[in-house]
C-alpha cells in the first residue's frame, strides 16, 4: 500500500479591508480541489495587519512569523487601514508584509502582467498595444531603499528636519534575483531586461554589472538587454509587448509592476509571489498575494474583484507545489468566465453583466466543473 501524500500545509492571512471577502472565494477553489482533484490541505488561519494591531496591538506577531516558517506556503490577502494613520511608522499595518519578507529572506516579487482577451478594452492603452501582453516583473524585495541604513527623520541644528533613506545592494543580493529572473526567461521566452539608474546611481551601476556578470558566467543562452528605469517606465505605456521578463530593484518595482498593472485594466486582476532561498531541507518559502490594496473605501459591500487572490493561488499551486495542471485549470476558468461577460465593478464595461465578488468566485467553481468533465 501506497503511502498517502500528507495535505499541503497553508498559513492563510486574510488581512484588511477587502481581504477577507476575496480570500473566502479562494476557499471556494480549495474546497473544489480537494473534492475534485485528490488535493488536501492543512489550513491555518491569522490574523496580520490591522486586524493584528486591532487585537494584539501589533501588525504582526512572532508566533505568525513561526507559523510561515513552518507552513509549505503563505497564502496573503492584503494589509491597510486609514483608522492606523496615527500609530507610529514601526507600526503601521504594512509592516506586517515587509516583516514577512524580511524574516523569510523571501526576496524575489514575481509580479505577471497579462491581458486576458475579454479584457482588452478594460485598459486605457489602445487594444492593439496591449492585445496578447504577457511580462513577468521580477523585483527584489528585501534590500534597496526600503531597508537600507541608515534611515529616520533627524532634527538639523537649526530645528529644521531631514528625511534620510539609503538605497543599498551587495553583489549577492543582485545575483540571487538575477538567477530567479534568467531561470524564468528561459520557460518563457527567453529574455531579460535588467532595469535600474546607472546614469546617476552608484548601486545602480553595481547592479548592471553584477547582472552582467551573472548573464555571462551562468546564463549566456538568454538574452539579455539594460534599460534605465525612467526610460522603462515609457517604454511600458508605449510598447509593452517589447518586454519579456524584467528584473529591479526593490523601488524602481514597486512603481514599476503597479504601473504595469493597468496596462491590463485593474489592480484587482493580477497576482504575485515572493520567493526565498531553497531550504537545505528542499523546502522554499514563499508567499503570495495580489497587489491591489486593502480598498477600504469598498471592504463589506461585496463588490470587489477576486481573481488576483485566486490567480494569487494558482501562483502557490505552480511555483510552491509543482501542481502545474491545477494551475493552468484555474487560469482557464477565470478566462473563460471574463469570455462569458461576467464582470465585476472595477472591470466593468458596456453590454457585460455586473457580478458581486462571491457571484465570481461561484462561477469560476462552476467553469472547473467544466473543465473538469
Amino acid at each position: 500500500m501506497s503511502e498517502q501524500t500528507p495535505p499541503v500545509k497553508l498559513l492563510v492571512l486574510p488581512g484588511d479591508g477587502i481581504g477577507p471577502e476575496v480570500m473566502r472565494e479562494v476557499g471556494r477553489v480549495i474546497a473544489w480541489l480537494e473534492k475534485k482533484r485528490g488535493m488536501a490541505f492543512d489550513i491555518t488561519h491569522d490574523v496580520v495587519g490591522g486586524a493584528s494591531l486591532a487585537e494584539y496591538g501589533v501588525p504582526i506577531r512572532d508566533e505568525v512569523i513561526e507559523k510561515a516558517w513552518a507552513a509549505d506556503a503563505v497564502l496573503f490577502g492584503s494589509v491597510g487601514d486609514p483608522k492606523w494613520g496615527h500609530v507610529g511608522f514601526d507600526k503601521r499595518p504594512e509592516v506586517a508584509i515587509l516583516k514577512l519578507r524580511q524574516e523569510l529572506g523571501l526576496f524575489a516579487n514575481l509580479r505577471p502582467a497579462q491581458v486576458f482577451d475579454a479584457l482588452v478594452d478594460a485598459s486605457t492603452l489602445k487594444p492593439d498595444v496591449v492585445r496578447g501582453l504577457d511580462i513577468m516583473i521580477v523585483r527584489e524585495t528585501v534590500g534597496g531603499i526600503y531597508f537600507g541604513e541608515p534611515r529616520g527623520i533627524e532634527t538639523l541644528p537649526d530645528g529644521s528636519r531631514r528625511g534620510i533613506n539609503t538605497e543599498v545592494y551587495t553583489t549577492s543580493e543582485i545575483e540571487r534575483v538575477a538567477r530567479v529572473a534568467f531561470d524564468l526567461a528561459r520557460k518563457r521566452d527567453n529574455r531579460v531586461c535588467s532595469v535600474e539608474k546607472c546614469n546617476v546611481m552608484e548601486s545602480g551601476l553595481l547592479w548592471k554589472e553584477v547582472v552582467t556578470q551573472v548573464h555571462a558566467r551562468e546564463f549566456p543562452d538568454v538574452e539579455l538587454s539594460h534599460m534605465l528605469a525612467d526610460n522603462c517606465a515609457m517604454q511600458l505605456v508605449r510598447n509593452p509587448r517589447q518586454f519579456d521578463v524584467l528584473v529591479t530593484g526593490n523601488l524602481f518595482g514597486d512603481l514599476l509592476s503597479d504601473l504595469a498593472s493597468m496596462l491590463t485594466g485593474s489592480l484587482g486582476m493580477l497576482p504575485s509571489a515572493t520567493l526565498g532561498a531553497v531550504q537545505d531541507n528542499g523546502k522554499r518559502p514563499a508567499l503570495y498575494e495580489p497587489i491591489h490594496g486593502s480598498a477600504p473605501d469598498i471592504a463589506g459591500q461585496g463588490i470587489a474583484n477576486p481573481i488576483a487572490q485566486i490567480l494569487s493561488f494558482a501562483m502557490l499551486l505552480r511555483y510552491s507545489l509543482n501542481r502545474l495542471d491545477e494551475a493552468a485549470l484555474i487560469e482557464q476558468a477565470v478566462s473563460n468566465v471574463l469570455a462569458s461577460g461576467l464582470r465585476t465593478a472595477d472591470i466593468m464595461s458596456p453590454g457585460m453583466a455586473r457580478v458581486c465578488t462571491s457571484v465570481m468566485g461561484e462561477a469560476i467553481v462552476l467553469e472547473l466543473d467544466k473543465l473538469q468533465k
